[in-house]
């Protein structure tokens, strides 16, 4: 009897709870936290297939992204259950995802009439191309006084233009007023609020800032970007802030996750912008490093947007209420970090699971003049650079597979390095210490060698799930909510642990100069439009050098057997 008591006391003591979808590019989580103590209670995750249906291209399953999402938050209550925690603590729920990533539905059938296209896909390569080529000067820059972006494969505009000319499914749904068009931020809302059953149809501010249809200066949707891209703003979401009452959950009443169904969905942030607000950066100057599928580096510029000299993006960090002011932030992205593990996993063979990776590097301390440019997907900032590829240099018959292994976690720090160095350039005041969080920070070895890359030190919060206690923060701070205080004095300190540097500046120097001249290496090596040839595949006459080396091969060839036939 004491027992049970003990539990139902223990329980009402915890106090509100609130609840966080977080949908990354690799795996799906659902979390729940204490809203007084910040406190994780519990959590699961599901990983989540990609499919690359030709080189370059990336792509997700929207129902198998929605079905995890389900899974996660089913299990989770299953966990709290057990824990004697009350479900019906739960006061609200913030999403967090994976950025840029487009998809198109229709909202009669509530069904995907395309994979999702995910942030890393290179098929609009040759649009970019295109769109960059009808600009005065060839500039692709061209838009970003309205958008703070370069144009790109990376954003939504893009991939959701590929969508309308090559699916005819999607473009038919235009046409016929069913298409809607989102971030998967706007797709779980939608599917989460009622579906084709009344769902709500929305995105925030930092979501919609990456599409490149978005002014981040009136902070809406821009008839004249939309025009440019040729693209309805019917099939948009509704733009709306970071932390406001979009929705009420609607949820099978037979699941255990069932009771979540009324609980608000309060909270949508982009995970780089969740995961700067779960690190607190609410100053401006203050800056966070997230270490996912990419990398990507956020400094808080306060309440002016600032634009870049050095290759780095403008975009939207938050807007933490309907009547809040926004606040914008300073990015620098890199596209292949954690990939690149998954890649030594998937595609080589050299390690069976992701901390293999850790004691592999650790057992040789050094790549030993191995230099690897993981530009898979060409290069992001500094450079934005399509045309470059992947490449490993340096190597000589000393070189093992431990070597890679060290080369690949070096290739996420001095990628890291390129563009602290542009935004400390950008900023005029050095970063003195900088905030990680994200899978990779769980590498020991990583961090270290990324404060002796940096030459600052590197500090990293003993709670990493920093991106989903953003989605939450904003989700429990939101009007009609209010169970979560973002004032300065409220907000919980942090345990954090620090990586001080360890070797000397010069040593660091000369390795990051090496790393420059193999990013050169890697330029420039996918330069001229693919020509199709028909049937959506492209030719290997696209590539003109290539195409003068084939047919020359070919004439010298015939020419060989010529001579031959008349000895």
């Amino acid at each position: 009897m004491n027992s049970r008591m003990a539990a139902s006391s223990s329980r009402v003591m915890l106090g509100p709870l609130v609840a966080a979808i977080d949908q990354g590019t690799s795996s799906t989580r659902f979390l729940v936290f204490n809203a007084k103590t910040a406190e994780l209670l519990s959590h699961h995750q599901v990983e989540i297939n990609q499919s690359f249906p030709k080189e370059g291209w990336v792509e997700e399953d929207p129902k198998e992204i929605l079905q995890s999402v389900y899974e996660c938050m089913e299990r989770t209550c299953e966990k709290l259950t057990q824990l004697n925690i009350d479900i019906s603590n739960i006061k609200a729920i913030g999403v967090t995802n994976q950025r840029e990533t487009t998809l198109v539905w229709d909202k009669e059938t509530g069904e995907p009439l395309y994979n999702a296209i995910v942030w890393l896909d290179l098929r609009t390569q040759s649009t970019v191309e295109r769109l960059i080529n009808k600009t005065p000067g060839r500039n692709k820059n061209h838009l970003k006084h309205k958008t703070g972006l370069p144009i790109s494969t990376y954003f939504s505009a893009v991939k959701l233009r590929w969508l309308m000319d090559n699916v005819d499914e999607v473009a038919e749904a235009v046409l016929t007023h069913r298409a809607m068009f989102g971030t998967i931020d706007s797709w779980l809302i939608w599917c989460l609020t009622g579906g084709k059953s009344g769902g709500v149809h929305c995105t925030d501010v930092t979501n919609a800032s990456r599409t490149m249809l978005f002014n981040i200066h009136t902070l809406d949707w821009d008839p004249e970007l939309c025009k440019y891209f040729d693209i309805p703003m019917e099939i948009l979401p509704k733009v709306r802030s970071s932390s406001e009452i979009y929705g009420l959950m609607k949820i099978c009443s037979s699941l255990k996750s069932g009771s979540l169904s009324g609980i608000p969905i309060s909270g949508c942030l982009g995970d780089q912008s969740a995961a700067l607000v779960g690190q607190m950066c609410f100053q401006e100057g203050q800056a966070k490093n997230t270490y996912g599928t990419g990398c990507f580096l956020l400094r808080n510029t306060g309440a002016k947007p600032v634009m870049s000299e050095h290759g780095l993006l403008t975009t939207v960090a938050y807007k933490l209420g309907r009547d809040k002011p926004a606040c914008y932030a300073l990015e620098g992205s890199v596209a292949i970090a954690g990939a690149v593990v998954r890649w030594l996993k998937d595609n080589l063979g050299i390690i069976q699971t992701s901390t293999e990776l850790e004691k592999l590097a650790a057992s040789v301390g050094t790549s030993y003049g191995c230099y690897f440019v993981p530009a898979f997907s060409g290069l992001y900032a500094p450079y934005w650079e399509p045309s470059a590829r992947g490449i490993i240099c340096g190597l000589t018959q000393f070189t093992n597979k431990s070597h890679l292994a060290f080369a690949a976690l070096e290739a996420v720090c001095f990628q890291t390095r390129e563009i602290l160095d542009a935004m400390n350039q950008d900023s005029g005041i050095p970063l003195t210490q900088l905030q990680v969080d994200g899978g990779m920070t769980s590498n020991r070895l990583l961090m270290q060698l990324q404060a002796d890359i940096l030459c600052i030190p590197v500090v990293k919060p003993s709670m990493p799930e920093t991106t989903a206690l953003g989605a939450a923060m904003a989700a429990g701070a939101a009007e009609g909510v209010s169970v979560w205080s973002l004032r300065p004095e409220d907000l919980s300190e942090v345990t954090s642990e620090k990586f001080e540097p360890q070797i000397n500046p010069e040593e660091s120097e000369f390795r990051y100069a090496r790393w420059k001249k193999a990013v050169q290496r890697a330029m420039n090596w996918e330069t001229t439009e693919p020509i199709s040839n028909g049937n959506g595949e492209t030719s290997i006459f696209s590539s003109v050098p290539l195409g003068f080396y084939i047919l020359g091969s070919m004439l010298m060839l015939i020419g060989a057997k010529y001579i031959a036939g008349h000895k």
